[in-house]
């Protein structure tokens, strides 16, 4: 597959962005050393492979399927692909840990006991995180982000956090467990929060949407109508409606069904039976080794069957393929063994000389394999005890054009709402599917052939390629994209900018006549610390921002979360250095050449509803302090700031989480996540408006600014051309350049002071 590293190069233009756990290619090292990738088999890849083809430009996010660095972002077959890093602890506790250990149990009616670990939570939020961080800046303004399955439940609402303009939609691949059930899971509110970020959430069976309504209803006490459920904003922002629809997916049926007609392919079923003793009758079942495949049932009744003498093993063989899977995890080893030991102990008892009663086959089988498999087998059991769909059903329908062939179909595989002409059976009752297995054997020629037809109809109608564009054009639909609150993203990760670069950029803006040089506090001139009262701001930071605001031509501010009397009594700053608080609700004195009448206050005036507004937000934050130790609520004059820096092993995750769950119970406020704070206020405002009229106030040409914490990208995203916005410290952000700490941010105001003083 020919691959260019060009993907990386046009972040932000992709019409259609698939999100899954996995790539849809796996890597192969070839003998000179280079790695080549190839298309991964899967009925994903194929339906999205399709649907690729109808956009202009399509990308997919996922995990490259080896553990540590993850390869820069490159083109495939078409798509341009962006790899997402998990290190061997995220694949040990966010894959086979809380997906594969908690989740997947629980999500299929608890056939083996969930395990619920904390550690296993935290480390699946922080790989869901990193998933959103990689697929938001990909997507093009008013695009389609479309997020696949259970693993990443969290990622639809990370993704609306930084990209409201963007339609998403979720389809989980899985059964979706009754609220009983749900309602066992730890953090069941944070992931039911996970989905309704999402504009269309959709599921195979539907029962399966109905459980989700019914979690959402009880657990959320959202308001549901039908399908629809209306998700109150954080704060201010708009009342939302997320879509529930069942889509149940498909196979590539045309395809599947093309391979019946290859020459090889055909002999390849004639030798299989010849292998076999050219046995009268050939039953098979083809599975993940996995509990909720039915497998154990299903070999105790093959071996009743033979112990009574209903089934004579001259004549009917059982082929039983279990394809490798989660074989780190102890569950799957321990049915590993009982597998084995059962299919030994059938052989042992009833095998001929020359021929096995149970061929089990513990290895995978490509896809013409199958076919000819499918081919051969004259009843297959699906008998799954839980199952999201079965495309094992959808295969085997449409690799038998011959009419021939029983399919034996669990009742509680999602298949079997469509492919009701199948032997429904319930595999939990041993003397049912005994009974349904007979019944396959012996049946008519001519009743096979009624049968498969109706099911062929079903399969080759409903394809896979359908499946995907009926999901898409509903969510089109559905979606309302706010194509004008896209927030850039122009660094992404830890690296600092170059610094010399930086030092050309810093020259050139002390060349502009007038400037506005302005500074968050905390993270930026003083290191954070767990006693914010303790803070000690770096004295030759603040020394350097003193001396230039001396300096003609230039204003000097600093923009702080903190209350306008904490950050004064920490920092001592001239009047000639403009502090502002709460965000820009609190500005301090001017200096006389400043115009004041340009700086707007009336949003800042607080009114006797907004003084009772306050008061009642204050005490809910306090009881959540309480439930919580270590957790500080803070007030300031319009706002209420909820710190969990100092709380208590889990308290601050915790508190966070109720805080923005109270938070969508108050429309008129504007709240505002930072690091480790939460901040409710009464009255809007926000960084950026601060810096925008500070601006405007000292007829700024060109304004710099320092900043750390998310509250200070409103600040970065309205950047102009002459603007220059640093980000100190990691993670993605709007601003054009990064530096790595306070000491750093020290040394680029001493700069900026001798570069200016140059000028002067």
């Amino acid at each position: 597959m020919p691959t260019t590293p060009t993907a990386q190069d046009r972040p932000g233009e992709h019409e259609l962005v698939v999100v899954a756990n996995r790539l849809p290619v796996d890597s192969r090292t070839l003998p000179d050393g280079a790695t080549e990738w190839v298309t991964s088999p899967g009925g994903l890849v194929t339906a999205m492979e399709s649907v690729m083809r109808t956009v202009d430009s399509g990308a997919w996010v996922g995990w490259a399927g080896s553990p540590g660095e993850a390869p820069a972002p490159f083109e495939a077959d078409g798509m341009s692909l962006y790899p997402v890093p998990l290190d061997q602890i995220d694949v040990e506790r966010y894959y086979e840990g809380y997906s594969n250990g908690t989740l997947w149990p629980l999500y299929h009616d608890v056939i083996v006991d969930p395990e619920f670990h904390r550690g296993w939570w935290d480390t699946y939020l922080s790989a869901n995180r990193r998933f959103a961080e990689v697929a938001a800046p990909v997507a093009a303004p008013g695009g389609t982000i479309w997020v696949h399955d259970y693993q990443l439940q969290l990622v639809p609402r990370l993704i609306r956090d930084r990209r409201s303009d963007v339609r998403i939609g979720f389809f989980n691949h899985i059964p979706f467990p009754p609220v009983e059930l749900f309602s066992q899971l730890p953090k069941r509110n944070s992931i039911l929060r996970g989905l309704l970020g999402a504009d269309l959430v959709g599921f195979q069976r539907e029962s399966d949407s109905l459980n989700f309504l019914s979690a959402v209803r009880k657990l959320l006490g959202l308001h549901v109508d039908g399908m629809t459920i209306s998700v109150p904003g954080i704060g201010a922002a708009p009342v939302r409606e997320v879509v529930v629809q069942t889509f149940p997916i498909s196979i590539d049926s045309a395809a599947v069904s093309a391979l019946t007609e290859d020459p090889g392919i055909r002999e390849r079923a004639t030798q299989l039976r010849r292998d076999l003793g050219d046995p009268q009758r050939i039953v098979l079942g083809a599975d993940r080794l996995d509990y909720t495949k039915g497998i154990r049932h299903r070999l105790k009744a093959w071996g009743e069957l033979l112990d009574d003498g209903s089934i004579d093993p001259h004549d009917t063989v059982m082929i039983q393929i279990a394809t490798p899977s989660r074989e780190r995890v102890e569950a799957y080893q321990q049915l590993r063994d009982e597998v084995e030991l059962t299919v030994g102990r059938i052989n042992g008892e009833h095998a001929p000389l020359g021929r096995p009663a149970v061929s089990y086959q513990h290895h995978s089988f490509d896809r013409r394999e199958m076919t000819a498999l499918f081919m051969a087998a004259d009843v297959v059991l699906v008998t799954a005890l839980r199952d999201g769909m079965n495309l094992v059903a959808k295969e085997y329908i449409a690799s038998r054009p011959d009419l021939q062939g029983v399919l034996v179909l669990s009742e509680f595989a999602g298949a079997a709402d469509e492919l009701r002409a199948a032997v429904l059976v319930n595999p939990h009752d041993i003397d049912e599917l005994k009974a349904a297995i007979l019944r396959s054997l012996a049946m008519p020629p001519e009743e096979q052939e009624e049968a498969m037809r109706s099911l062929r109809h079903q399969v080759m109608e409903h394809d896979v390629q359908l499946w995907a564009k009926e999901f898409l054009e509903r969510l089109t639909a559905t979606g309302s994209p706010q194509v004008a609150a896209v927030q850039a993203v122009r660094l992404t990760g830890d690296e600092p900018s170059d610094p010399a670069q930086l030092d050309v950029a810093l020259r050139e803006f002390t060349e502009v006549p007038r400037l506005l040089i302005a500074s968050d506090f905390d993270g930026v001139l003083a290191p954070i610390i767990e006693d914010r009262d303790a803070v000690q701001p770096d004295p030759d930071a603040l020394a350097a921002l003193r001396e230039l605001s001396d300096l003609p031509g230039v204003a000097v501010a600093l923009v702080s979360g903190r209350a306008l009397a904490d950050l004064d009594s920490h920092t001592s700053m001239p009047s000639s250095v403009v502090l502002v608080g709460s965000h820009g609700a609190e500005v301090g004195a001017l200096p006389p050449w400043m115009q004041a009448e340009v700086l707007d206050k009336s949003a800042l005036t607080m009114t006797a509803e907004k003084e009772e507004q306050l008061a009642e937000i204050t005490a809910t934050l306090r009881r959540i302090a309480r439930a919580h130790p270590g957790t500080e609520v803070e007030t300031k004059p319009t706002a209420a700031v909820l710190h969990t820096r100092n709380a208590t092993g889990r308290g601050g995750i915790n508190a966070t989480e109720s805080a923005l769950e109270y938070a969508t119970t108050l429309p008129e406020v504007t709240v505002t996540p930072g690091k480790e704070v939460v901040e409710f206020a009464v009255v809007h405002t926000s960084k950026g408006v601060a810096i925008d009229a500070l601006s405007r106030a000292s007829a700024a040409d060109a304004w710099l600014y320092l900043g750390d914490d998310v509250t200070d990208e409103s600040v970065f995203g309205q950047l102009g051309e002459r603007d220059v916005a640093v980000k100190v410290g990691g993670g993605d952000t709007a601003a054009t350049w990064r530096i790595s700490d306070t000491s750093t941010a020290r040394d680029l105001l001493r700069r900026l002071l001798e570069l200016r003083s140059e000028q002067s």
